[in-house]
């Protein structure tokens, strides 16, 4: 009897040392919704930061920063629910139990299984550090850290065997500092004090503040998904109709071509002529008239711009003039409100789900740069992603563009090597090509498989916007 009481009670222990090392992650509220956030002091940027998450202060201003994939919130009533529920995870992370108490110099190689680390003092981390979650996607690693906190340039924190960075959490007593270079992960938070992220630094995050400034310098964050965060679908997409089986088309006005293009898709225009393609190198048919097609086209195209036209905004950037440098968006709804110029890239994040739909709404002409890209990545599809333009639209030479463009009351322009994997849309205006390549996104009934002059669409994985699975190796 004395045996099986012993044998019980050791199983009973066994039990208790597994589970003390987990740690159980604290109530977010709205605060999971930004990646940079102070309840009392300024947020600024200098240089070129790439953020996905609201940006905001509830007692200060933001001030220095480009366009943000996400809403700027400065002393109004999101900023003042944000401040309370930071709060209330402060005081969880203070309040849970630690079960280790590492040195205060982090990294070094070293590896982290779940649990709550308690530094006394200030802590560093140096070089590498590792969390390991051992399989268990829904371990909790808690560092509470009594004193400041710095990182080393380059230093990294790695995660590994399913451990994410929505499950991470920094509660630090103290300024933060992140050198240049440092690749970060987890919510921090720092009471009292300031956060610094310097030049190069990528946190899959969040830098947040009870009070105290926080400054960034051409910094690459965003919030991770995960743990029970939303899956982002964006707006439902516009039905096109006939519109679907066009690569060019006009409503009122000609379209013409010089130089050898391709295209896939149909070609047309329901006022004017339709010259300068050979068949030999279009997929689709060339309407050179008018005729019961193109009519029909021209009624489907107002449905679809009505539709985007009146599509709420989720979104406004706030500087059109400023759009691509390699800015990151997701499914959403976005608005410029202002004539727009792209210069160099712009990547289209899914998060991994490919029916996720881009809206682009500009209110003003489009104008890209030599060289200009849309990269789709984690399972970004062209056929997902339209762009409502009020006003001409010129894609300058040897760009790489995404997704279906529907002008209203412009001319669009498609100059020299111009690749297109989407469609070219205009309600009132010429719409002219020089030696270009279209393909149209597979859908038209009647096309088959999208397998003629396909444009490469260009996943580039591993790469510093894959949010999902780069630092999961």
């Amino acid at each position: 009897m004395k045996t099986k009481l012993l044998n019980a009670l050791m199983v009973l222990s066994l039990l208790f040392v597994q589970n003390s090392g987990f740690s159980q992650a604290p109530t977010l509220g709205t605060s999971a919704n930004f990646v940079l956030f102070s309840s009392a002091g300024a947020v600024t940027n200098t240089g070129i930061s790439h953020l996905t998450g609201n940006v905001g202060t509830n007692s200060g201003s933001s001030t220095g920063f480009g366009n943000v994939d996400g809403v700027m919130h400065d002393g109004d009533g999101t900023s003042a629910q944000c401040a309370a529920d930071l709060l209330i995870a402060y005081n969880e992370l203070k309040s849970a139990i630690p079960n280790f108490f590492p040195a205060p110099l982090l990294g070094n190689g070293q590896i982290l299984t779940a649990g709550t680390y308690s530094i006394a003092s200030v802590a560093t981390l140096n070089l590498d550090l590792t969390l390991d979650a051992k399989g268990d996607s829904n371990a909790v690693f808690i560092f509470q850290i009594n004193g400041a906190f710095a990182t080393t340039a380059n230093s990294e924190i790695k995660l590994l065997n399913g451990a994410q960075a929505c499950n991470v959490f920094w509660k630090i007593e103290g300024l933060v500092s992140m050198a240049t270079g440092t690749i970060m992960k987890g919510t921090v938070i720092a009471n009292n004090a300031a956060i610094v992220m310097n030049t190069g630094v990528s946190l899959e995050g969040r830098a947040l503040s009870t009070t105290g400034s926080i400054d960034v310098d051409g910094v690459l964050s965003f919030t991770p998904i995960g743990c029970g965060s939303p899956v982002l679908n964006g707006p439902v997409a516009p039905a096109l109709n006939s519109t679907e089986c066009y690569g060019l088309f006009s409503s009122n006005g000609s379209v013409t071509n010089s130089g050898v293009s391709s295209v896939r898709g149909d070609i047309g225009t329901n006022v004017g002529l339709t010259t300068g393609f050979d068949a030999l190198y279009v997929k689709g048919e060339i309407h050179p008239e008018p005729d019961t097609s193109t009519a029909q086209a021209a009624a489907d195209l107002t449905g679809v711009y009505n539709y985007l036209n009146v599509l709420p905004f989720d979104i406004e950037l706030l500087y059109p003039a400023q759009f691509g440098n390699d800015l990151v968006l997701t499914p959403h709804t976005y608005l410029l409100n202002a004539a727009t110029v792209f210069t160099g890239t712009v990547y289209l994040n899914a998060q991994e789900n490919a029916d996720a739909v881009f809206v682009i709404q500009i209110k003003g002409a489009l104008s890209t740069s030599t060289y200009a890209k849309v990269i789709l990545i984690n399972g970004a599809q062209a056929k997902n992603v339209y762009w409502k333009v009020e006003g001409a639209v010129l894609i300058s030479d040897y760009s790489e563009f995404k997704g279906t463009i529907v002008a209203n009351n412009g001319a669009i322009d498609l100059t020299t090597g111009v690749a297109l994997d989407g469609r070219a849309f205009t309600t009132a205006g010429g719409l002219n090509t020089s030696a270009v390549a279209v393909v149209m996104p597979a859908g038209c009934p009647t096309m088959g498989t999208n397998s003629f002059n396909e444009v490469q669409k260009v996943n580039i994985y591993p790469n510093p916007f894959h949010f999902l699975s780069l630092n999961n190796e």
